[in-house]
């Protein structure tokens, strides 16, 4: 059932090989719906691994460049607002008698992908965890922890070659074209995600890296089915390397992906108008992205 889900929407949707363009774009992006991916989660945490779930969610939205959220009404200052894509990263984990609950949301300019603004929360039963990130002239951002001496502010000074760990979601996608060439490398400054430097306890802070396209596709298998991808190797500072499986076809969805700490395999995926499937027996839904017994455990 999900493997003819994923087929039936591959096919519906712009399924064409090669660079997408801005045409593809909108017509795929601002139909009014978001788009839902699923994934079976893997979690290297407390020395064991861990499993789980992950949801992406994609959508495009208004946005105030002033005070950087979601604006009510688009049509009451337009030259204040911004087209964005969010993307929603959920993932639910379990450590033993508790569970980790963490998102992260990344607000980019529809028009190019710069990064707007990244916050990222996690709750687990020791306490809560905030942080936030705003992308001017220089990023500001504060960490609000419950650990001593975690929390508080800080500046970055936004460099040329930078990009932000959590935006390679969006980034490698190739929603406007490919971010590289088959066989083509790029040597980057990576700032890694709030999820990463929290699970860590690291401060972020820049750090040398390398992404890598393979020259050619592969077969990759996932629970939601076999998918021809794009692989795009990530080689961050000395101990941090992993991949990305990219689907060829658009919307070149993320197939799977395996970067410390964490590994995601797709489940399923769906467009829908999540918000207002918000009543009982709404959870039917899950199937549609292959998470419906996951959730459940």
């Amino acid at each position: 059932m999900k493997r003819a889900l994923i087929a039936t929407f591959a096919l519906a949707a712009l399924a064409v090989s090669g660079s997408a363009s801005a045409e593809d774009f909108g017509q795929y992006w601002h139909d009014g719906l978001a788009e839902l991916d699923g994934y079976r989660l893997s979690v290297d945490r407390y020395g064991q691994t861990r499993e789980g779930y992950a949801v992406m969610i994609y959508v495009t939205e208004p946005f105030s460049d002033s005070k950087r959220v979601k604006v009510n009404d688009h049509t009451r200052n337009p030259s204040d607002v911004v087209d964005v894509l969010k993307l929603n990263l959920v993932r639910d984990f379990q450590t033993g008698i508790y569970d980790y609950n963490t998102m992260t949301s990344v607000f980019v300019r529809a028009s190019d992908f710069d990064p707007l603004k990244v916050t990222f929360s996690s709750a687990e039963w020791c306490g809560h965890v905030y942080s936030e990130m705003v992308f001017r002239d220089r990023i500001d951002g504060f960490f609000s922890s419950y650990f001593e001496d975690e929390s508080g502010s800080f500046q970055i000074d936004r460099q040329r070659n930078a990009v932000s760990e959590d935006n390679l979601f969006i980034l490698l996608r190739g929603l406007r074209g490919e971010f590289l060439a088959a066989g083509q490398s790029r040597k980057i400054l990576l700032l890694p995600s709030a999820y990463h430097s929290r699970l860590t306890h690291r401060p972020v802070e820049y750090i040398e890296a390398t992404i890598s396209r393979a020259k050619g596709t592969e077969q990759t298998a996932v629970p939601a089915g076999s998918f021809e991808t794009a692989r795009y190797d990530v080689s961050a500072g000395k101990d941090r390397s992993g991949s990305f499986w990219i689907e060829a076809a658009y919307p070149h969805r993320i197939v799977r992906w395996s970067l410390a700490p964490d590994v995601g395999e797709l489940t399923g995926t769906a467009r829908l108008k999540y918000w207002s499937l918000n009543g009982n027996g709404d959870e039917r839904y899950l199937e549609e992205i292959g998470l419906a017994e996951m959730v459940k455990k």
